[in-house]
């Protein structure tokens, strides 16, 4: 069997890593990489052989690897590492291990601190013929100083064991923290919400629009259309704006590409969410990110659909740009952001580095996939779907829009909207944030199910709530608000990230900095669209609901 070695870094940065080899360990006479996949290449996975063969069943106390002469330069490297404690995974038997590089000895002198493991010992667990587990041990502390020799060497022990092969990935699984009573508490209070939120919604559809419509049409049956119209006319709140509550929004193109990207993100989300449920995708390296880019790819015939039947019933001439919007923009939006994190991996000669090989391998793949996807779902929801044409006529002249209350202006809708949401989510945020930046194996794929779908009732919920207010005070600008009351959260979860970077963590430096930054960036822009796409559909089912039953000529 081969050791392999995959990177190393400041223990604090997980973002921040580089080649193994980059510090003076010992290096094989045949320098031999392992193939990866796309998902090991955007995750910064190099395996690179360390030389080490490992006979299976086969102890051994001491091996000698190599003696490192060290100079001004590597004395130097092996000082920083050891100094910002670096630390180094490998695979064996694709099972990773992890240790520190060295250590910092507080009896010696200062000139004479900075010490460097130099024995592995690996302690490797079998059940008949398979692996099970194994775990290193760093031993041997050498100090670093220029002019010394360090010898490295191995030991390896085999222990039998009776673990199944199929649970041998459990005890990388922390139980403790992702299964603790607050999680289980979260989803309770994330449930009591939402109970509370459809309760308020039914009593809005059941209750108050019931006594609306029995009024407006008490006296329908010996009524005409026309007296009917008329009656309305002298009406308040919503009834009065149906001539108007359809009427195309400013901004009525950018709202299209926005829901459209919602809707291939969402695609993407729930698909993601339940491989991962009857699949263990922890085990593979960048197996999460090889599933994002195949349904991000086939999510954008969602996408090129929901934009073109969107933007259909308005007749416009522009639904060119509308398709080259939801085509572009998003895919813009992360290539800006994945080459200016590049361009900072590159400048540290990271592993995080995405080289012309994966840009084109991800430029080929939406090229071939996402681009002519997003172009047929736009035909076919120009031409086939109907579902966006008004129940009602829009009158061509807008109607006025007289004062409202100080709560119902967007500046204090919008951001009052979004805390719900938010704190539907907040605990399930600190988990997820652990688990990525702290080295844990992210597997409660259950329970990221369960606040999905809690977070999309509450979305929609609470849209309906604002956007029935909004049309009680006879405002008929609701699409804008529907969507941005609720993507609000996104803002309040940007905001956490801030707080979880000062306070949970001790990452430093331009590196991680920036690539924390980064990624938070787009979480919370995908987070905003989600939030947004499922207010405003929301939203947009209720208006057509209640004003399905008003018919004007």
């Amino acid at each position: 069997m081969t050791l392999w070695s995959n990177k190393v870094g400041p223990y604090h940065n997980p973002q921040e890593s580089y080649l193994y080899h980059s510090l003076p360990f010992c290096r094989p006479y045949i320098h031999e990489r392992k193939s990866r996949s796309l998902g090991d290449a955007l995750e910064g996975n190099t395996l690179v052989n360390t030389g080490i063969k490992i006979q299976f069943l086969n102890d051994t106390e001491f091996t000698h690897m190599c003696t490192v002469k060290l100079n001004e330069e590597t004395a130097a490297s092996f000082k920083y590492a050891i100094q910002h404690q670096y630390w180094y995974q490998m695979y064996l038997d694709e099972l990773p291990v992890w240790a520190m590089v060295g250590e910092m000895a507080t009896d010696g002198p200062q000139d004479k601190s900075h010490m460097v493991y130099t024995h592995m010992r690996f302690s490797v667990g079998y059940n008949l013929n398979r692996i099970i587990e194994v775990n290193l041990t760093s031993e041997e502390p050498r100090y670093v100083e220029p002019g010394a020799g360090i010898l490295f060497s191995y030991g390896i022990s085999w222990v039998p064991l009776d673990t199944p092969f199929e649970q041998r990935w459990h005890r990388y699984l922390d139980y403790n923290f992702f299964e603790h009573q607050i999680h289980w508490f979260s989803i309770f209070n994330s449930f009591m919400m939402v109970i509370f939120l459809v309760g308020l919604v039914a009593l809005i559809l059941l209750r108050t629009l019931r006594q609306d419509y029995a009024s407006m049409f008490k006296d329908a049956e010996s009524d005409s259309f026309e007296d009917l119209d008329k009656d309305l006319a002298d009406e308040t709140g919503w009834k009065k704006i149906h001539g108007d509550v359809f009427r195309d929004p400013w901004g009525w193109m950018i709202l299209c590409v926005l829901n459209a990207v919602g809707y291939q993100l969402i695609f993407l989300i729930f698909s993601v969410v339940s491989v991962a449920l009857v699949g263990t995708l922890y085990v593979g390296r960048g197996a999460v990110i090889n599933l994002v880019v195949l349904f991000y790819a086939l999510g954008s015939m969602m996408a090129g659909y929901k934009s073109g039947s969107m933007y259909a019933p308005t007749k416009g001439g522009k639904w060119k740009t509308v398709m080259g919007l939801t085509i572009f923009a998003f895919p813009l939006f992360l290539f800006t952001i994945a080459m200016l994190l590049n361009s900072v991996a590159l400048s540290y000669s990271a592993v995080m580095a995405i080289h012309l090989p994966q840009i084109l391998t991800i430029v080929g793949i939406w090229m071939l996939t996402s681009l002519p996807l997003t172009i047929l779902g736009t035909i076919l929801g120009r031409n086939w779907s109907k579902g966006d044409c008004a129940p009602c006529r829009v009158s061509p002249i807008p109607g006025y829009l007289p004062a409202k209350k100080w709560f119902l202006e967007p500046h204090v809708v919008i951001p009052l909207g979004g805390v719900l949401p938010f704190g539907s989510i907040f605990i399930e945020m600190y988990f997820v944030f652990t688990s990525f930046w702290n080295y844990k194996f992210y597997y409660v794929y259950g329970f990221m199910f369960l606040v999905t779908v809690m977070l999309v009732i509450v979305c929609g919920c609470v849209s309906i709530v604002v956007t029935y207010f909004l049309l009680n005070a006879e405002d008929y600008h609701w699409q804008w608000p529907s969507f941005l009351c609720v993507s609000s959260a996104s803002f309040y979860v940007f905001l956490y990230s801030i707080y979880f970077f000062c306070t949970k963590t001790k990452m430093h430096g331009l590196f991680q900095t920036s690539f924390y930054l980064g990624y938070v960036t787009v979480l919370c822009v995908m987070l905003g669209l989600v939030c947004g796409t499922v207010g405003y559909g929301s939203a947009n089912l209720f208006v057509r609901r209640i004003y399905r039953d008003i018919k004007s000529d």
